[in-house]
């Protein structure tokens, strides 16, 4: 019978780890693209924005933990991405703005920096 490693079995889940965060934004994406198309006002945009604020401010739980084990700059600097899209987030909820297209953006840079 094969046994794993602690190794391969920490590498294993720090792989599904960054997929389910893949997999996360990805829908937040999808989400906020469908919201961008029906308009600011639309049960789409109210869904998104929700999601989407649910993501970030999960990660930004995540990232400010001490025992997260990414570099402490690179996780200042997503810690302060997350607060410009719960921000950004914000300003679309209260209809001061429209910015689907930063939310979804940032949103992509940051899925596909997942590595």
């Amino acid at each position: 019978m094969y046994q794993f490693s602690y190794s391969e079995v920490q590498t294993d889940s720090l792989a599904d780890a960054k997929d389910r965060e893949q997999q996360v934004l990805s829908r937040s994406i999808d989400l906020l693209i469908a919201a961008r198309d029906k308009g600011a006002q639309s049960r789409e945009a109210v869904e998104a924005i929700h999601f989407m604020v649910r993501v970030w401010t999960t990660f930004i739980d995540d990232l400010g933990n001490p025992e997260n084990e990414l570099p402490q700059e690179l996780r200042a600097n997503l810690i302060s991405i997350g607060i410009w899209l719960l921000r950004e987030a914000e300003e679309v909820r209260q209809g001061r703005s429209e910015n689907f297209d930063g939310l979804i953006e940032v949103s992509q840079i940051i899925r596909d920096g997942i590595q």
